[in-house]
């Protein structure tokens, strides 16, 4: 049987949602190792409607779930309905969405929340004793979740990111676009994307090291 991997979205799009490059790559990453891939995200409304092409809000609402179905192909189920059981492991893209849709650290920094049912989710993979792996900001949440455990993690090297998220209980270390950082005492891969590019080269090297690693920490 393969090993089963969550993949957590947070809608479509870097500037409000899931960074599409890295989700992309996490899928071709875990594909390659021959995984199973339950996508979810959470039925929420997003905080904020970017235009892409402009860079303006928009008035307009969009679903957190819908979106991400668009990079999911479909294959989607609202984060509500996954448990710990059903996974392996657990992995993180980055973007915008998840310091906006998936918690509100963009606004809120160290004093922020996470979505309950994300937060519920990756406390009970951790507690099992299964891998986390988290990209570009996506590290912020697992700081916010799990800061009482004080886990080693990167946001690349971003001053203020990095002092946000040690204000939060976690330690950053610093890492470059193509490496990553591991805690193997409590089983926490993370890797800078996005937070510090330059190009879908650089960042897909980073992910595919820090997914392979996740993997090989499953028991």
């Amino acid at each position: 049987m393969p090993h089963k991997v969550g993949v957590i979205l947070s809608g479509c799009g870097f500037k409000d949602g899931a960074e599409i490059h890295e989700s992309v790559c996490t899928l071709l990453a875990l594909d390659r190792i021959g995984v199973e891939v339950i996508c979810c995200a959470p039925n929420i409304e997003q905080a904020k409607v970017i235009n892409h092409l402009t860079g303006e809000e928009q008035s307009e609402k969009r679903n957190v779930l819908v979106e991400s179905a668009r990079i999911a192909r479909g294959d989607i189920k609202d984060i509500k309905d996954v448990q710990a059981d059903d996974l392996d492991a657990l992995v993180m893209p980055g973007g915008f969405g998840a310091a906006m849709n998936l918690s509100n650290f963009a606004v809120k920094g160290s004093d922020a929340d996470v979505n309950e049912d994300v937060a519920r989710l990756v406390r009970e993979v951790h507690k099992a004793g299964k891998p986390v792996c988290a990209i570009c900001i996506a590290p912020a949440v697992v700081a916010k979740v799990l800061g009482a455990e004080h886990p080693v993690l990167t946001i690349g090297n971003d001053a203020g990111t990095a002092e946000a998220i040690e204000k939060c209980g976690a330690k950053h270390e610093g890492c470059a676009v193509r490496d990553f950082v591991v805690d193997r005492e409590r089983k926490i891969v993370t890797t800078p994307a996005y937070m510090l590019g330059p190009s879908v080269a650089h960042v897909a090297e980073g992910i595919e090291k820090a997914v392979r690693e996740t993997i090989a920490m499953i028991g």
